[in-house]
Formats: C-alpha cells, sequence, structure tokens
C-alpha cells in the first residue's frame, strides 16, 4: 500500500512537473479551420466579462486600437467595425496582481463606426446606425451588459489573451476558438506579440495546406 502511494505521488509530481515545464510534445499539426484561412475581415472586441483595471483604466481600449494597428499593417484581414465580419478576436489585458479589484460599467464594445487607417495606427469614423446584434455578430448585447459600474473581484488574469472565433456563428463566444494566444504582454504595444504569432500561424497553415495540394 505504501509503495502504490508513494508510486502515485510520484507520478502525479512528474506529471505537474511536465506541464510546468512544456515538456509534452507540442502539437506538429499546422493547420488552423478553415474559416480562419478563408477569411477577410476582422472585427476586435474587448472581452465581455473584462473588468476595468483602476490601476490602468485604458488598458483593454489601448491594446484593442493596437491589434486592430497591427492586424492593419499585416493586411491578410481587415479590421472592420461590423457586426457581419469573418472573424472575431476577444483581446483581454491581464493583470500584474494574481487578485485585482476591477469596474465593471458600461458594455466596452459599443462604438460605431469604421476602421479608418491613419499615420500612428487606426481610428474609428463615425457611421450611420449603430451595429446591433448579439454575440454572432460580434457585436455584445448592450442589454446584456450593466449599465452602473460596480466593482468586481477578478482572479488568475495575470495574463494577456488573444482569442480568434468564428464570425459567421449566432454566437461565436459561446464556442471553442479556432486559435489562441495567451501569455504574459502578449498585447504590449506597438509590437503586439500575439498579432504576430497568429500571422505566423496562419503563414504555416498556408504551406502546410499548399503542401497537401500542390
Amino acid at each position: 500500500m505504501r509503495r502504490g502511494s508513494a508510486a502515485l505521488s510520484l507520478g502525479l509530481l512528474v506529471l505537474v512537473g511536465a506541464f510546468a515545464t512544456g515538456s509534452f510534445a507540442k502539437n506538429k499539426d499546422k493547420s488552423l479551420p478553415p474559416y480562419i484561412i478563408n477569411a477577410h475581415t476582422v472585427s476586435v472586441m474587448i472581452d465581455p466579462d473584462a473588468g476595468v483595471s483602476v490601476d490602468d483604466p485604458r488598458a483593454n481600449e489601448v491594446a484593442r486600437k493596437d491589434v486592430e494597428t497591427a492586424l492593419q499593417n499585416w493586411g491578410r484581414f481587415m479590421p472592420v467595425v461590423s457586426p457581419n465580419a469573418d472573424l472575431v478576436v476577444v483581446i483581454r489585458k491581464g493583470h500584474a496582481k494574481m487578485v485585482d479589484d476591477t469596474v465593471v460599467g458600461p458594455p466596452p464594445n459599443n462604438r460605431p463606426g469604421v476602421i479608418i487607417p491613419t499615420n500612428s495606427g487606426v481610428s474609428v469614423g463615425a457611421q450611420h446606425g449603430t451595429p446591433t446584434g448579439g454575440m454572432g455578430s460580434g457585436v455584445p448585447d448592450a442589454s446584456s451588459q450593466s449599465s452602473t459600474p460596480h466593482t468586481q473581484m477578478e482572479v488568475g488574469a495575470v495574463d494577456d489573451s488573444f482569442l480568434v472565433y468564428d464570425g459567421s456563428m449566432k454566437d461565436p463566444l459561446n464556442s471553442s476558438p479556432g486559435w489562441r494566444y495567451i501569455a504574459r504582454d502578449g498585447l504590449h504595444s506597438h509590437n503586439v506579440p500575439a498579432v504576430e504569432e497568429f500571422r505566423k500561424a496562419v503563414t504555416a497553415a498556408d504551406k502546410a495546406a499548399a503542401a497537401k495540394n500542390p
């Protein structure tokens, strides 16, 4: 019994160590869902569940603009503020602390307009009418979120996240993302490592598809 318990404990330690060191073999499959490869437009939105950091209230808004600028500079997908984008990218800035107080206020994705390239990045210009719809349109329904500011506790959200969903689905955020990148400073301003890693993944997928169908 003692030997069995010791073996089980050792096995669990090895398993935890493997996760911690990343010693498991990486998935060598470089394919991506067809909806990513065939996409032309992308809508970038802030995670509806993300609160506003007390220390950096505009962190998620700045990150969204940085992501849109990086995507615009890449040129593979066109960033749009539209309920009909091919892809929905959901971003969220991490916090410096494992447990952090944040403020929940009006929905962060209500910004009717169009993406306008500028010398310093991109800006959002006004358009007639307001994009409406639920998650399926890539634009959250304002009625689903409280407009009265209140505090909430966010636990464990120390890494930045960049999740890519199928914009053609009715509720894309309720499905599994087709690609994800979660890392410390993944949405770092200007260089935006998440977009660079996404570009590498798309490039690798293009090459893998070309090799299968020369």
